[in-house]
């Protein structure tokens, strides 16, 4: 009879188990070194004979792994094991019981495999990952204990590799406590420090990290790693210390170009630009190939208005190649506009055919249509989009309605608003502009009864208390649930101007011209819109101070030739 062990199973490669795990990626974009690699000792096969009984079951398993029977391949796969002593039908076992997800018969199998090769690393770490998955978290700890202590072992290694088994365990706590018993045992392995703050991050405790990747770093003072991790932790709270770790580490290892592309985001996150685009730039001369960083600088140089070295890397990367060519061809469109090329924009934009900006693309077209005059155009083109959701349709039926009212169909626009506001009838942006333009049209108790509809669904909708509010004060009924309305609004937006315009109005209603002036005067200082200056002018004149309330109507109306309520009021008061 044939031996168990000459027989020849392709189905034994067990390539990923293999090998050891991957390295884990840090929070930031450091390189990682690549793994060291480990001598398995060799495999010491059992002379097993090959009965009917052990064949029948072995193609059993495989057969149950090909069909996608994963419960019953582990299962029988681990007796297979058990009955053999083979540890690559072992390994084979733990294998095909973590892909079922029963993660008590891989330590089984696992354990198989350690007591026929107690000094395999490989089955050390496996065993240390199915214990932990399983949530036998003191099990585990000394299996990684057993793991560091092999004499194969390298310790930074096995660093790594237990903060990657480490990393997904949901209570992050429990994570750290293991990683932190693990390192007091190693307090000058550099990897220790760095895996326990990498975990103090995870669960909150930058303190911790922060002190934790410091150690790293002395041990280890040339260390992408630890530097990468340190300056990520100082970004949020002293920016400008991370930008100077950076800095100083690239000044001395000027090939880091992964710690050279941290530090180039990161001074673009302090917003300073011209040094951002300096270090992309280095890195672009190191990759001319790469269109991503030709993007990045794009973005940059339209971020400084330099427009033309904006249109110069787009066009780069657009050429080299970028994925997303979408994308390019949405700020190349921006590009035009802000070179006033309106022609060359919507040409632009109809090149993005997809992508995350789809949507705002075609926006901007029929904006751009719109502003030219062409409102047909303009509404042949909302028609042509497809929303993907409710607050997409609310914005292309407020775009129309605008539309509409530009080319001065008050009264259609009201109807679309209408029609939509039935088919989506608590949709507070769509109810608040309804509202607004049944008030324009003369409906005042449509637009009451819309406006009390939207403070019901949304009770902090500050501008429905104002609109509502205003509109009482302005055609001088119920003075007093006026007042409370507004001053509810500014309650709700203390900062808004035009809801201080509302108050200021208010006290000029309820005959308080002193408070009127002091809270108008607040809102101009905010904004000097020329309706404010219209309603501080009309409060400064009934008080007499006719001067400097003709001052402000004229110096508003330099700035805002041909303001309607401005010249109206004016009229009344200047005949």
């Amino acid at each position: 009879m044939t031996h168990f062990k000459y027989i020849i199973f392709s189905s034994l490669l067990f390539t990923a188990c293999a090998q050891a795990p991957r390295q884990p990626e840090a929070h930031t974009h450091a390189h990682v070194e690549p793994p060291v690699q480990e001598e398995e000792p060799a495999v010491v096969l059992p002379n097993v004979e090959l009965s009917k009984e052990l064949l029948y079951q072995y193609l059993l398993t495989e057969i149950a792994s090909q069909r996608g029977l994963a419960g019953l391949a582990a299962e029988a796969s681990v007796d297979l094991a058990m009955k053999t002593r083979d540890p690559r039908l072992a390994m084979r076992a733990a294998q095909l019981a973590i892909q079922s997800g029963q993660m008590d018969k891989a330590v089984d199998a696992i354990k198989v495999w350690r007591e026929i090769e107690p000094d395999s690393p490989i089955a050390m770490r496996m065993l240390s990952a199915a214990l932990l998955r399983s949530g036998r978290l003191d099990e585990a700890r000394q299996e990684l204990i057993n793991v560091l202590q092999s004499k194969n072992a390298n310790a930074g290694q096995v660093f790594f590799q237990a903060y990657q088994m480490l990393v997904p365990l949901s209570d992050n706590a429990a994570a750290l406590k293991l990683m932190r018993d693990l390192a007091q045992l190693y307090p000058r392995v550099a990897e220790a420090h760095w895996a326990v703050a990498q975990l103090a991050l995870a669960s909150g405790d930058e303190e911790l990290a922060l002190n934790e990747v410091r150690q790293a770093r002395a041990l280890r003072t040339q260390w992408d790693m630890a530097v990468s991790l340190e300056a990520h932790l100082l970004q949020k709270n002293a920016p400008q210390q991370g930008l100077e770790l950076l800095r100083a580490y690239l000044s001395k290892n000027p090939e880091a170009s992964e710690i050279r592309m941290q530090y180039a985001r990161a001074l673009l996150e302090e917003k300073q630009y011209k040094l951002s685009r300096d270090e992309f730039q280095r890195l672009a001369d190191e990759s001319p190939d790469n269109p991503e960083i030709a993007f990045a600088i794009a973005l940059i140089s339209l971020q400084m208005n330099d427009l033309q070295g904006a249109e110069t890397q787009l066009n780069q990367a657009l050429s080299k190649g970028k994925k997303d060519q979408d994308t390019v061809q949405y700020y190349l469109g921006q590009l035009s506009e802000a070179k006033k090329d309106e022609d060359e924009a919507i040409e632009r934009y109809r090149q993005v055919k997809g992508g995350e900006h789809y949507f705002a693309t075609q926006l901007r077209i029929v904006y751009l249509l719109n502003k030219r005059g062409q409102f047909a155009e303009a509404r042949q083109q909302l028609h042509l989009m497809k929303a993907t959701d409710n607050a997409q349709r609310v914005q292309l039926v407020l775009i129309e309605a605008q539309i509409l009212r530009g080319a001065n169909k008050h009264a259609e626009a009201y109807m679309l608003l209408q029609q939509n506001l039935r088919k989506m009838p608590n949709q507070p942006d769509l109810l608040y502009e309804t509202a607004m333009a049944a008030d324009m049209n003369g409906d005042h108790d449509m637009f009451e009864q819309m406006m009390r509809k939207l403070i019901q669904i949304k009770p902090d909708h500050a501008h429905a208390y104002n609109a509502l509010g205003y509109s009482l004060l302005d055609r001088n009924e119920r003075i007093p649930e006026a007042m409370e309305l507004v001053v509810k609004a500014l309650q709700l937006a203390p900062g808004d101007a035009a809801i201080m315009d509302s108050v200021g109005w208010g006290y000029y209603r309820s005959g308080n011209l002193d408070e009127s002036i002091k809270m108008l005067r607040r809102a101009y200082a905010a904004n000097p819109d020329p309706e404010i200056a219209a309603h501080l002018g009309e409060v400064l004149w009934q008080r007499g101070d006719k001067e400097e309330a003709k001052r402000i109507w004229q110096d508003s109306l330099k700035a805002n030739e041909g303001n309607a309520p401005l010249l109206a009021v004016m009229k009344r008061f200047m005949p």
